[in-house]
């Protein structure tokens, strides 16, 4: 655990430029923030529990800034964002309540193995026509913010890569998706900071999220201007290009032998 002691410019500079790059790709194609900065905090000790905790305190303050200029960039679907926010919400709490108690982490390769075809299948659809896809409201979307909450709670990241990855399958429009998942995800963090600060104290957060918070609330308004402006069908192929990284780097890390 860091302590405040530790803290000097030099050692928050390496923190400030991850939460700006990975803020900056969080904002531009809904996801990856809480993989980075969780995979990070983790390899220099942190704790699973208390690096999940942190990640999220800092997504409170990022995800606001991200949230506010995407309904400034007016890339929200509001009648999207009432369907997830509840019950992402209540999956967050679960899964902060779970993680607090239990570890959940055995679950999270068959997790990472899923979306690692949920992206294959994503950038079939990006690559395999010269016209712009077609866009539908989803139809499917209180169940998966039930358990795209809880897996982030539990797990570390997997709002943004189970919840804008599915939508995206459904034939959500990625700009809207993006941002509205964005938005969405300001009071799941929120909810999930407040649990963890409730089960595990002022213990849990580390001087490291100084850092990310000031990087990723300086990335925030660039991701939400990309997210308008690239084409769709560029978009789909990034989102796919990213969840098939960060997925097949979490099996790797889960299972060496491959």
């Amino acid at each position: 655990m860091l302590e405040l002691s530790t803290f000097t410019m030099a050692g928050i500079l390496p923190f400030i430029a991850i939460g700006f790059v990975a803020q900056l790709i969080d904002g531009a194609l809904g996801m990856a923030f809480g993989v980075i900065s969780q995979t990070l905090l983790v390899s220099i000790g942190v704790p699973p529990a208390a690096a999940s905790a942190s990640v999220h305190l800092v997504e409170v303050f990022t995800t606001g800034a991200s949230g506010a200029s995407h309904i400034l960039h007016r890339n929200v679907d509001w009648g999207l964002f009432r369907r997830l926010v509840p019950f992402g919400v209540a999956g967050g709490i679960l899964g902060a309540y779970v993680l607090s108690n239990i570890d959940a982490s055995a679950a999270k390769p068959f997790v990472m193995a899923y979306l690692t075809l949920i992206g294959l299948y994503l950038f079939y659809r990006a690559i395999r026509l010269n016209v712009e896809p077609r866009f539908e409201d989803p139809k499917t979307t209180r169940p998966l913010a039930l358990a795209g909450g809880f897996l982030d709670a539990a797990g570390g990241g997997g709002w943004g890569p189970v919840v804008t990855s599915n939508l995206l399958v459904q034939g959500g429009e990625p700009r809207k998706t993006i941002g509205t998942v964005n938005s969405a995800e300001f009071l799941l963090a929120l909810t999930v900071s407040v649990t963890f600060l409730l089960t595990l104290g002022l213990k849990a957060f580390t001087v490291a999220t100084v850092g990310l918070i000031v990087g990723g609330v300086l990335a925030a308004p660039l991701g939400a201007m990309f997210a308008k402006r690239i084409r769709p069908r560029l978009l789909l192929l990034a989102v796919s290009v990213v969840l098939i990284s960060t997925s097949v780097y979490s099996i790797a890390k889960a299972w060496p032998i491959f």
